[in-house]
This record gives structure tokens, sequence and C-alpha cells, in this order.
């Protein structure tokens, strides 16, 4: 049930932005104003024993460097960032001011001979926080998790109080932050500000695991996995336990910070069609001690470049030639901006896109919550992840082997150690994730700098990956002489019809991409985010129109595959705030097109 509070702060909310209609999705009125997203917010790794924050903090608006010393303005329902509907406040903050939240609790955990972490899904841009009026130190990104152990400040008894300063400078700043401007128009969106991922404690030894991903290695039929230990100990171990349909199909154990190698009998490979997932079982031994014990996932599956018997660099999955096709995915909601209402909401749009035909969704400038990816990777969904833009201002040049002055952005050296630190730790958390298959440091020229620094870098921190340097253009190259790009994909956007690189030019290094297309526009009455000056690339006046057009569509890129593309991306998911290109309509009402139609459409690009 939503709390009569909540109705109250909703209906008392002005429609920011120039917002004309409010659109509600089908879980709007499911969300909880008590206690909203309780789904446990890091399926990679999961532990027994935590305590979600989610729900009623108070909160105030104040100018940048100012204190909340008389108390608080109202209540803000967390996750939900401040100018969303859902969060109960519905404003604006700006780069001049900040958004000070404070939540009173009461510590569910037992603390006895244990840490109470305090955990952060995602806060947008510069976090301060404290407990129990002790600071604990500053978070800068707006994309990454982060964690404070907060044992050494609590309170005796139960009774704690945490409160958070966020400042956000929109695009006035340099900081990575994808869609978001100030004044919202065409393909930019609402400013998303402060916390809008699940808060919440977890308990755990004074040595606990806290990573784990693995590499599947498909010619030795062995599934290789790295953990991190903190506070480890001198001869302390690691132990794994895979099993299927709870059988144990394989295990082993080595010290820690050493990897561990698991050969697996008749492994069943994960992909699009079979997304089968093994269960894990990690735990942290002292002697025959259990120190820590946590579950997790695993998926036998491996993404690389090579040669098809047709001659084409293609994308191989699982050592065999994949053609990969899907919508941009922008991941916005008209009710909770960044946030989706609810878990359920959060899948959603992954279901519809699988029933739709698609195998691919390329995440556009924009980092979800863990639980998105683990969708994905329990519904079968390859993921192209984008980093989130900023620091934008250079040209952009989309004709590859076309030279121009002032395509790579002169970021200062603050710009630069902010883009290159989130990344790496964009990285670092997900590639846990085997739906992620490539990766995206740039697209359309949006603050690029440095290109084949970045691709190095991103190559270090993931050799398992494809990485698509430059999305639209401002293509670098290895090798001019030969073609040989900086990273593995050549990567066209044209609308809205498909087009590819010419594969004599470019097809011996090079996987060949067209990375957006398509943009058709169709508005429809009461589920647009106004109500006129709408857009798309090309706009329809009813629904079999826009199906007509998008068929010829396919049929042209179909012609494409044999010639070498490797890839396609239509723009887009859903309609976002002004853009109604989306497959559906942004409220997530209406289906734009017949799912059954489409989905015998795409068929044929896969054959």
């Amino acid at each position: 049930m939503r709390s009569s509070l909540f109705l109250i702060l909703l209906f008392s909310c002005t429609y920011a932005f120039g917002q004309a209609n409010f659109l509600k999705t089908p879980w709007t009125d499911q969300v909880s104003s008590d206690a909203p997203l309780q789904d446990y917010p890091r399926p990679q790794l999961v532990r027994s024993e935590w305590q979600n924050l989610n729900g009623p903090w108070d909160y105030s608006i104040l100018p940048k460097g100012s204190l909340p010393e008389i108390g608080f303005a109202g209540k803000i329902i967390v996750p939900f960032p401040v100018e969303s509907y859902l969060s109960g406040v519905q404003q604006p903050v700006g780069p001049d001011n900040e958004i000070w939240y404070q939540k009173d609790f009461e510590l569910a955990l037992k603390s006895n001979k244990k840490r109470i972490l305090l955990h952060f899904g995602a806060v947008d841009w510069e976090s301060e926080v404290w407990v129990n009026g002790k600071s604990l130190g500053i978070h800068r990104g707006g994309f990454d998790s982060f964690s404070y152990d907060i044992t050494d400040h609590l309170e005796p008894g139960k009774k704690q109080q945490i409160r958070v300063r966020v400042w956000d400078p929109s695009d006035s700043g340099p900081q990575p932050r994808g869609k978001q401007v100030k004044n919202p128009r065409g393909i930019w969106y609402t400013p998303v500000t402060g916390i809008w991922q699940t808060v919440w404690l977890e308990s755990v030894p004074k040595s606990y695991i806290s990573e784990t991903f693995s590499v599947s290695n498909f010619e030795q039929k062995t599934q290789v996995f790295h953990t991190s230990v903190i506070e480890s100990k001198p001869g302390q171990k690691v132990e794994i336990q895979l099993t299927n349909q709870g059988v144990l199909i394989a295990s082993g154990s080595n010290f820690v910070g050493e990897p561990i190698q698991l050969k697996l009998e008749n492994p069943i490979p994960w992909s699009p069609q079979q997304p089968h997932l093994y269960d894990v079982k990690i735990k942290l031994l002292d002697g025959s001690k259990v120190i820590d014990e946590v579950s997790s996932y695993a998926a036998f599956r491996e993404v690389k470049m090579a040669k098809a018997r047709d001659g084409h660099q293609r994308i191989f999955l699982n050592g065999e030639p994949l053609f990969q096709y899907g919508p941009l995915d922008q991941g916005w909601w008209p009710d909770g901006l960044y946030t989706a209402p609810t878990d359920e909401a959060l899948a959603f749009d992954i279901e519809k896109t699988k029933e739709m035909g698609f195998n691919m969704i390329r995440k556009h400038v924009k980092v979800e919550p863990a639980r998105w990816y683990y969708h994905a990777d329990k519904l079968g969904m390859l993921v192209w992840q984008d980093m989130p833009s900023g620091d934008m201002g250079n040209k952009w040049e989309i004709r590859p082997g076309v030279i121009r002055e002032g395509t790579s952005k002169e970021r200062n050296g603050e710009s630069e150690s902010i883009f290159k630190t989130e990344w790496t730790e964009i990285i670092q958390e997900f590639k846990f994730f085997p739906s992620i298959v490539v990766w995206v440091p740039f697209n359309e020229a949006w603050g690029q700098f440095k290109t084949a620094e970045i691709v190095d870098l991103t190559r270090k921190l993931d050799l398992t990956r494809l990485i698509n340097s430059a999305s639209g253009g401002n293509f670098e190259w290895e090798n001019p002489k030969e073609a040989d790009l900086v990273g593995d994909i050549l990567d066209l956007h044209n609308y809205p019809d498909p087009v590819m690189p010419d594969p004599t030019l470019f097809g011996e290094k090079n996987i060949l991409v067209l990375g957006e297309f398509g943009g058709l526009g169709l508005p429809l009455d009461g589920h647009t985010w106004q109500n006129r000056d709408n857009w798309g690339y090309q706009s329809f006046s009813d629904q079999a129109e826009l199906f007509a057009r998008y068929s010829l569509l396919m049929e042209d890129l179909k012609e494409f595959i044999p010639k070498g593309l490797a890839a396609a991306i239509y723009t887009q998911t859903t309609d976002v705030e002004v853009e109604v290109n989306g497959l559906m309509t942004y409220d997530r009402q209406v289906f734009k097109f017949d799912l059954n139609a489409l989905k015998k459409l795409h068929s044929e690009l896969y054959r």
C-alpha cells in the first residue's frame, strides 16, 4: 500500500522541466513508498545477512556549501532521483545547489564480531556520507557502486543515523553523465541527481569475500574463477563449488588471490538460445573453518573476433559466428527517470526485446543496476555496454579514413582522471556478467579523447570481450595502410536506412557493424511526454505505415549480412521524453509493432 504521505507528496508535485503530460507505467502504482525495490541488489555475490534502507528519507535542496542546520524540507523516497515523480519531490537541483539526505534507522543486523558495510548502488555524482555525525569519505562517480565499513562509527544500541550530501553539475561539469542536460531537448533528457540505486547494509566477517568473476576456456573446457578477499590472512584459501540443478559438477580451491581452474565435463554453453547458468558457492577457509560464504553463478561462454567460413570477420559466440541484432536501449522511465519503478519493470524491457526476436541490446551511455544484467544473463540477452559520455565539444567525423582536425577532445587532467577512474570501476564491477560481450568507450565523438590509450586501458582491464572503440565515427587506426582499426569494431551510424562499411576497404582486419539506424517515429496520443513537438528521425501517422517502412529496412539490412555486416542496432527500445522512435511508448503501455510479426522478420537475419 502507498502511504498517504507519499500520495500527498506526489499530487503536490509540479510537472518539472516543461513536461505537459504525466505518464504512468504499469508499475507506477505498485511502488511502495515505505519499502520500494526490496530485491537483493547484488545478485552476483549474495549473502543472507543484509538490510534494505530504501524508503522515506529526509531531504533538503540547499545552495552549494550550505548546511541543513534548521531541519529538512520534507520526505524523499529513496532510491528515486529527486527530479523524478516517484521520488515524491520532482524538483530540479542544478549545479549551484546540493541535495542533502538523512535517514534515522534501527540496525537489524547482528554486529557482534561482524563488520557492517554500508552500500550505495549508485549516486549521481559527488557524494559525502556521514554515519552518526562522522564523515566516511567522498565518492565521485554516478554509475559505479561504492561502500563504507561503518562498524567503528555505530552508536551503542540499535538507533543510527546516515546523512548524505550530493552535488551534480549535470552538463556544466566534465564528468560522465550520459543523456542528462540542464535544459532537456531533442535527444537530451531530464537531469538526474542524487541516490538512484538501492542503499543497503550487509553483515560480514573481518575477512570476507568482496568480488568474484570467472572466465571460460572453450578449448580446455575449463572455468577459471578470480576472487578478491578483504583483510585476508596468510594461509587462507578460497573454495569454489560449481553445481547444476543441485548436482556438484566441479570443485577446487587455492590460496587467496590465486585463480581457481575447474575442469568441466560436457559443459553447457550459455547463449541467447540456451542461457544456461551454473550455481556457484564460494567459501573462504582458514584451515577447515569456513570464515565466509557467498552464493553466485557462472556461465560457460566465449566471445571473440574471427574470420568465418565466408571470409568475413565476425563476432564468434562459443566458437560459432552469430549475427547480433538489437535495439539501442536508453534505460529511462517517465516515473523514475534513471530508476525503474520495480524489479519486474527492470526486467520487462529485456523480456519484450527477446519476444520481438532481438538477441542483443546496446545499453546506451548509461550503466544499469546489477540486477538488470542479472536479468539479461537469465534471459539470454547479449549486451553491448557503453561508457556514459561527458565533457563534450569536439568535432565528429563520421567517414572512416577521413582526417579532420579537432576530433579528439582536449581534456584537462581532472577530466581525464574522472573518466578513466569511473570507466575502470565500471569494467571491474560489471565484467562478472556473461551477457556483456562488447565494451563501447565512446559514442559519436561525445568527449572522445586519446582513443588508443582508452582502448588499451579497456583491454588491460578485460581481455575476454570485444571493444567498439568509437561507435559512429572519429575512427583511429593501429595501422592505417592496412585499415587496421584501434579496437575490434568499425561502427557506422546512419538514419533511417541501413548502410555498412565497405568490406573491400575495411573488412580484412575489422568487424563491420551498423551501430545505429532506423529511428522511425510514431507519437501515440495519451502516451507522449508532451502534447506536441515530439520527433523521430522519420515520422509516420499510424502503425501499419510504420511497420511497412520497418519491413523495408529489414529487407535492406538482410542484404548486407552476406557481404560482411556482423551486427546492427536499431533506434530504439522505447520512446524517451520527446523522442517517439521507440518500439514501444515511453510508459510501456503500448507496443507500436506486433511482437510476433517482428520476431518473424528478425528470424530471417540469423539464418
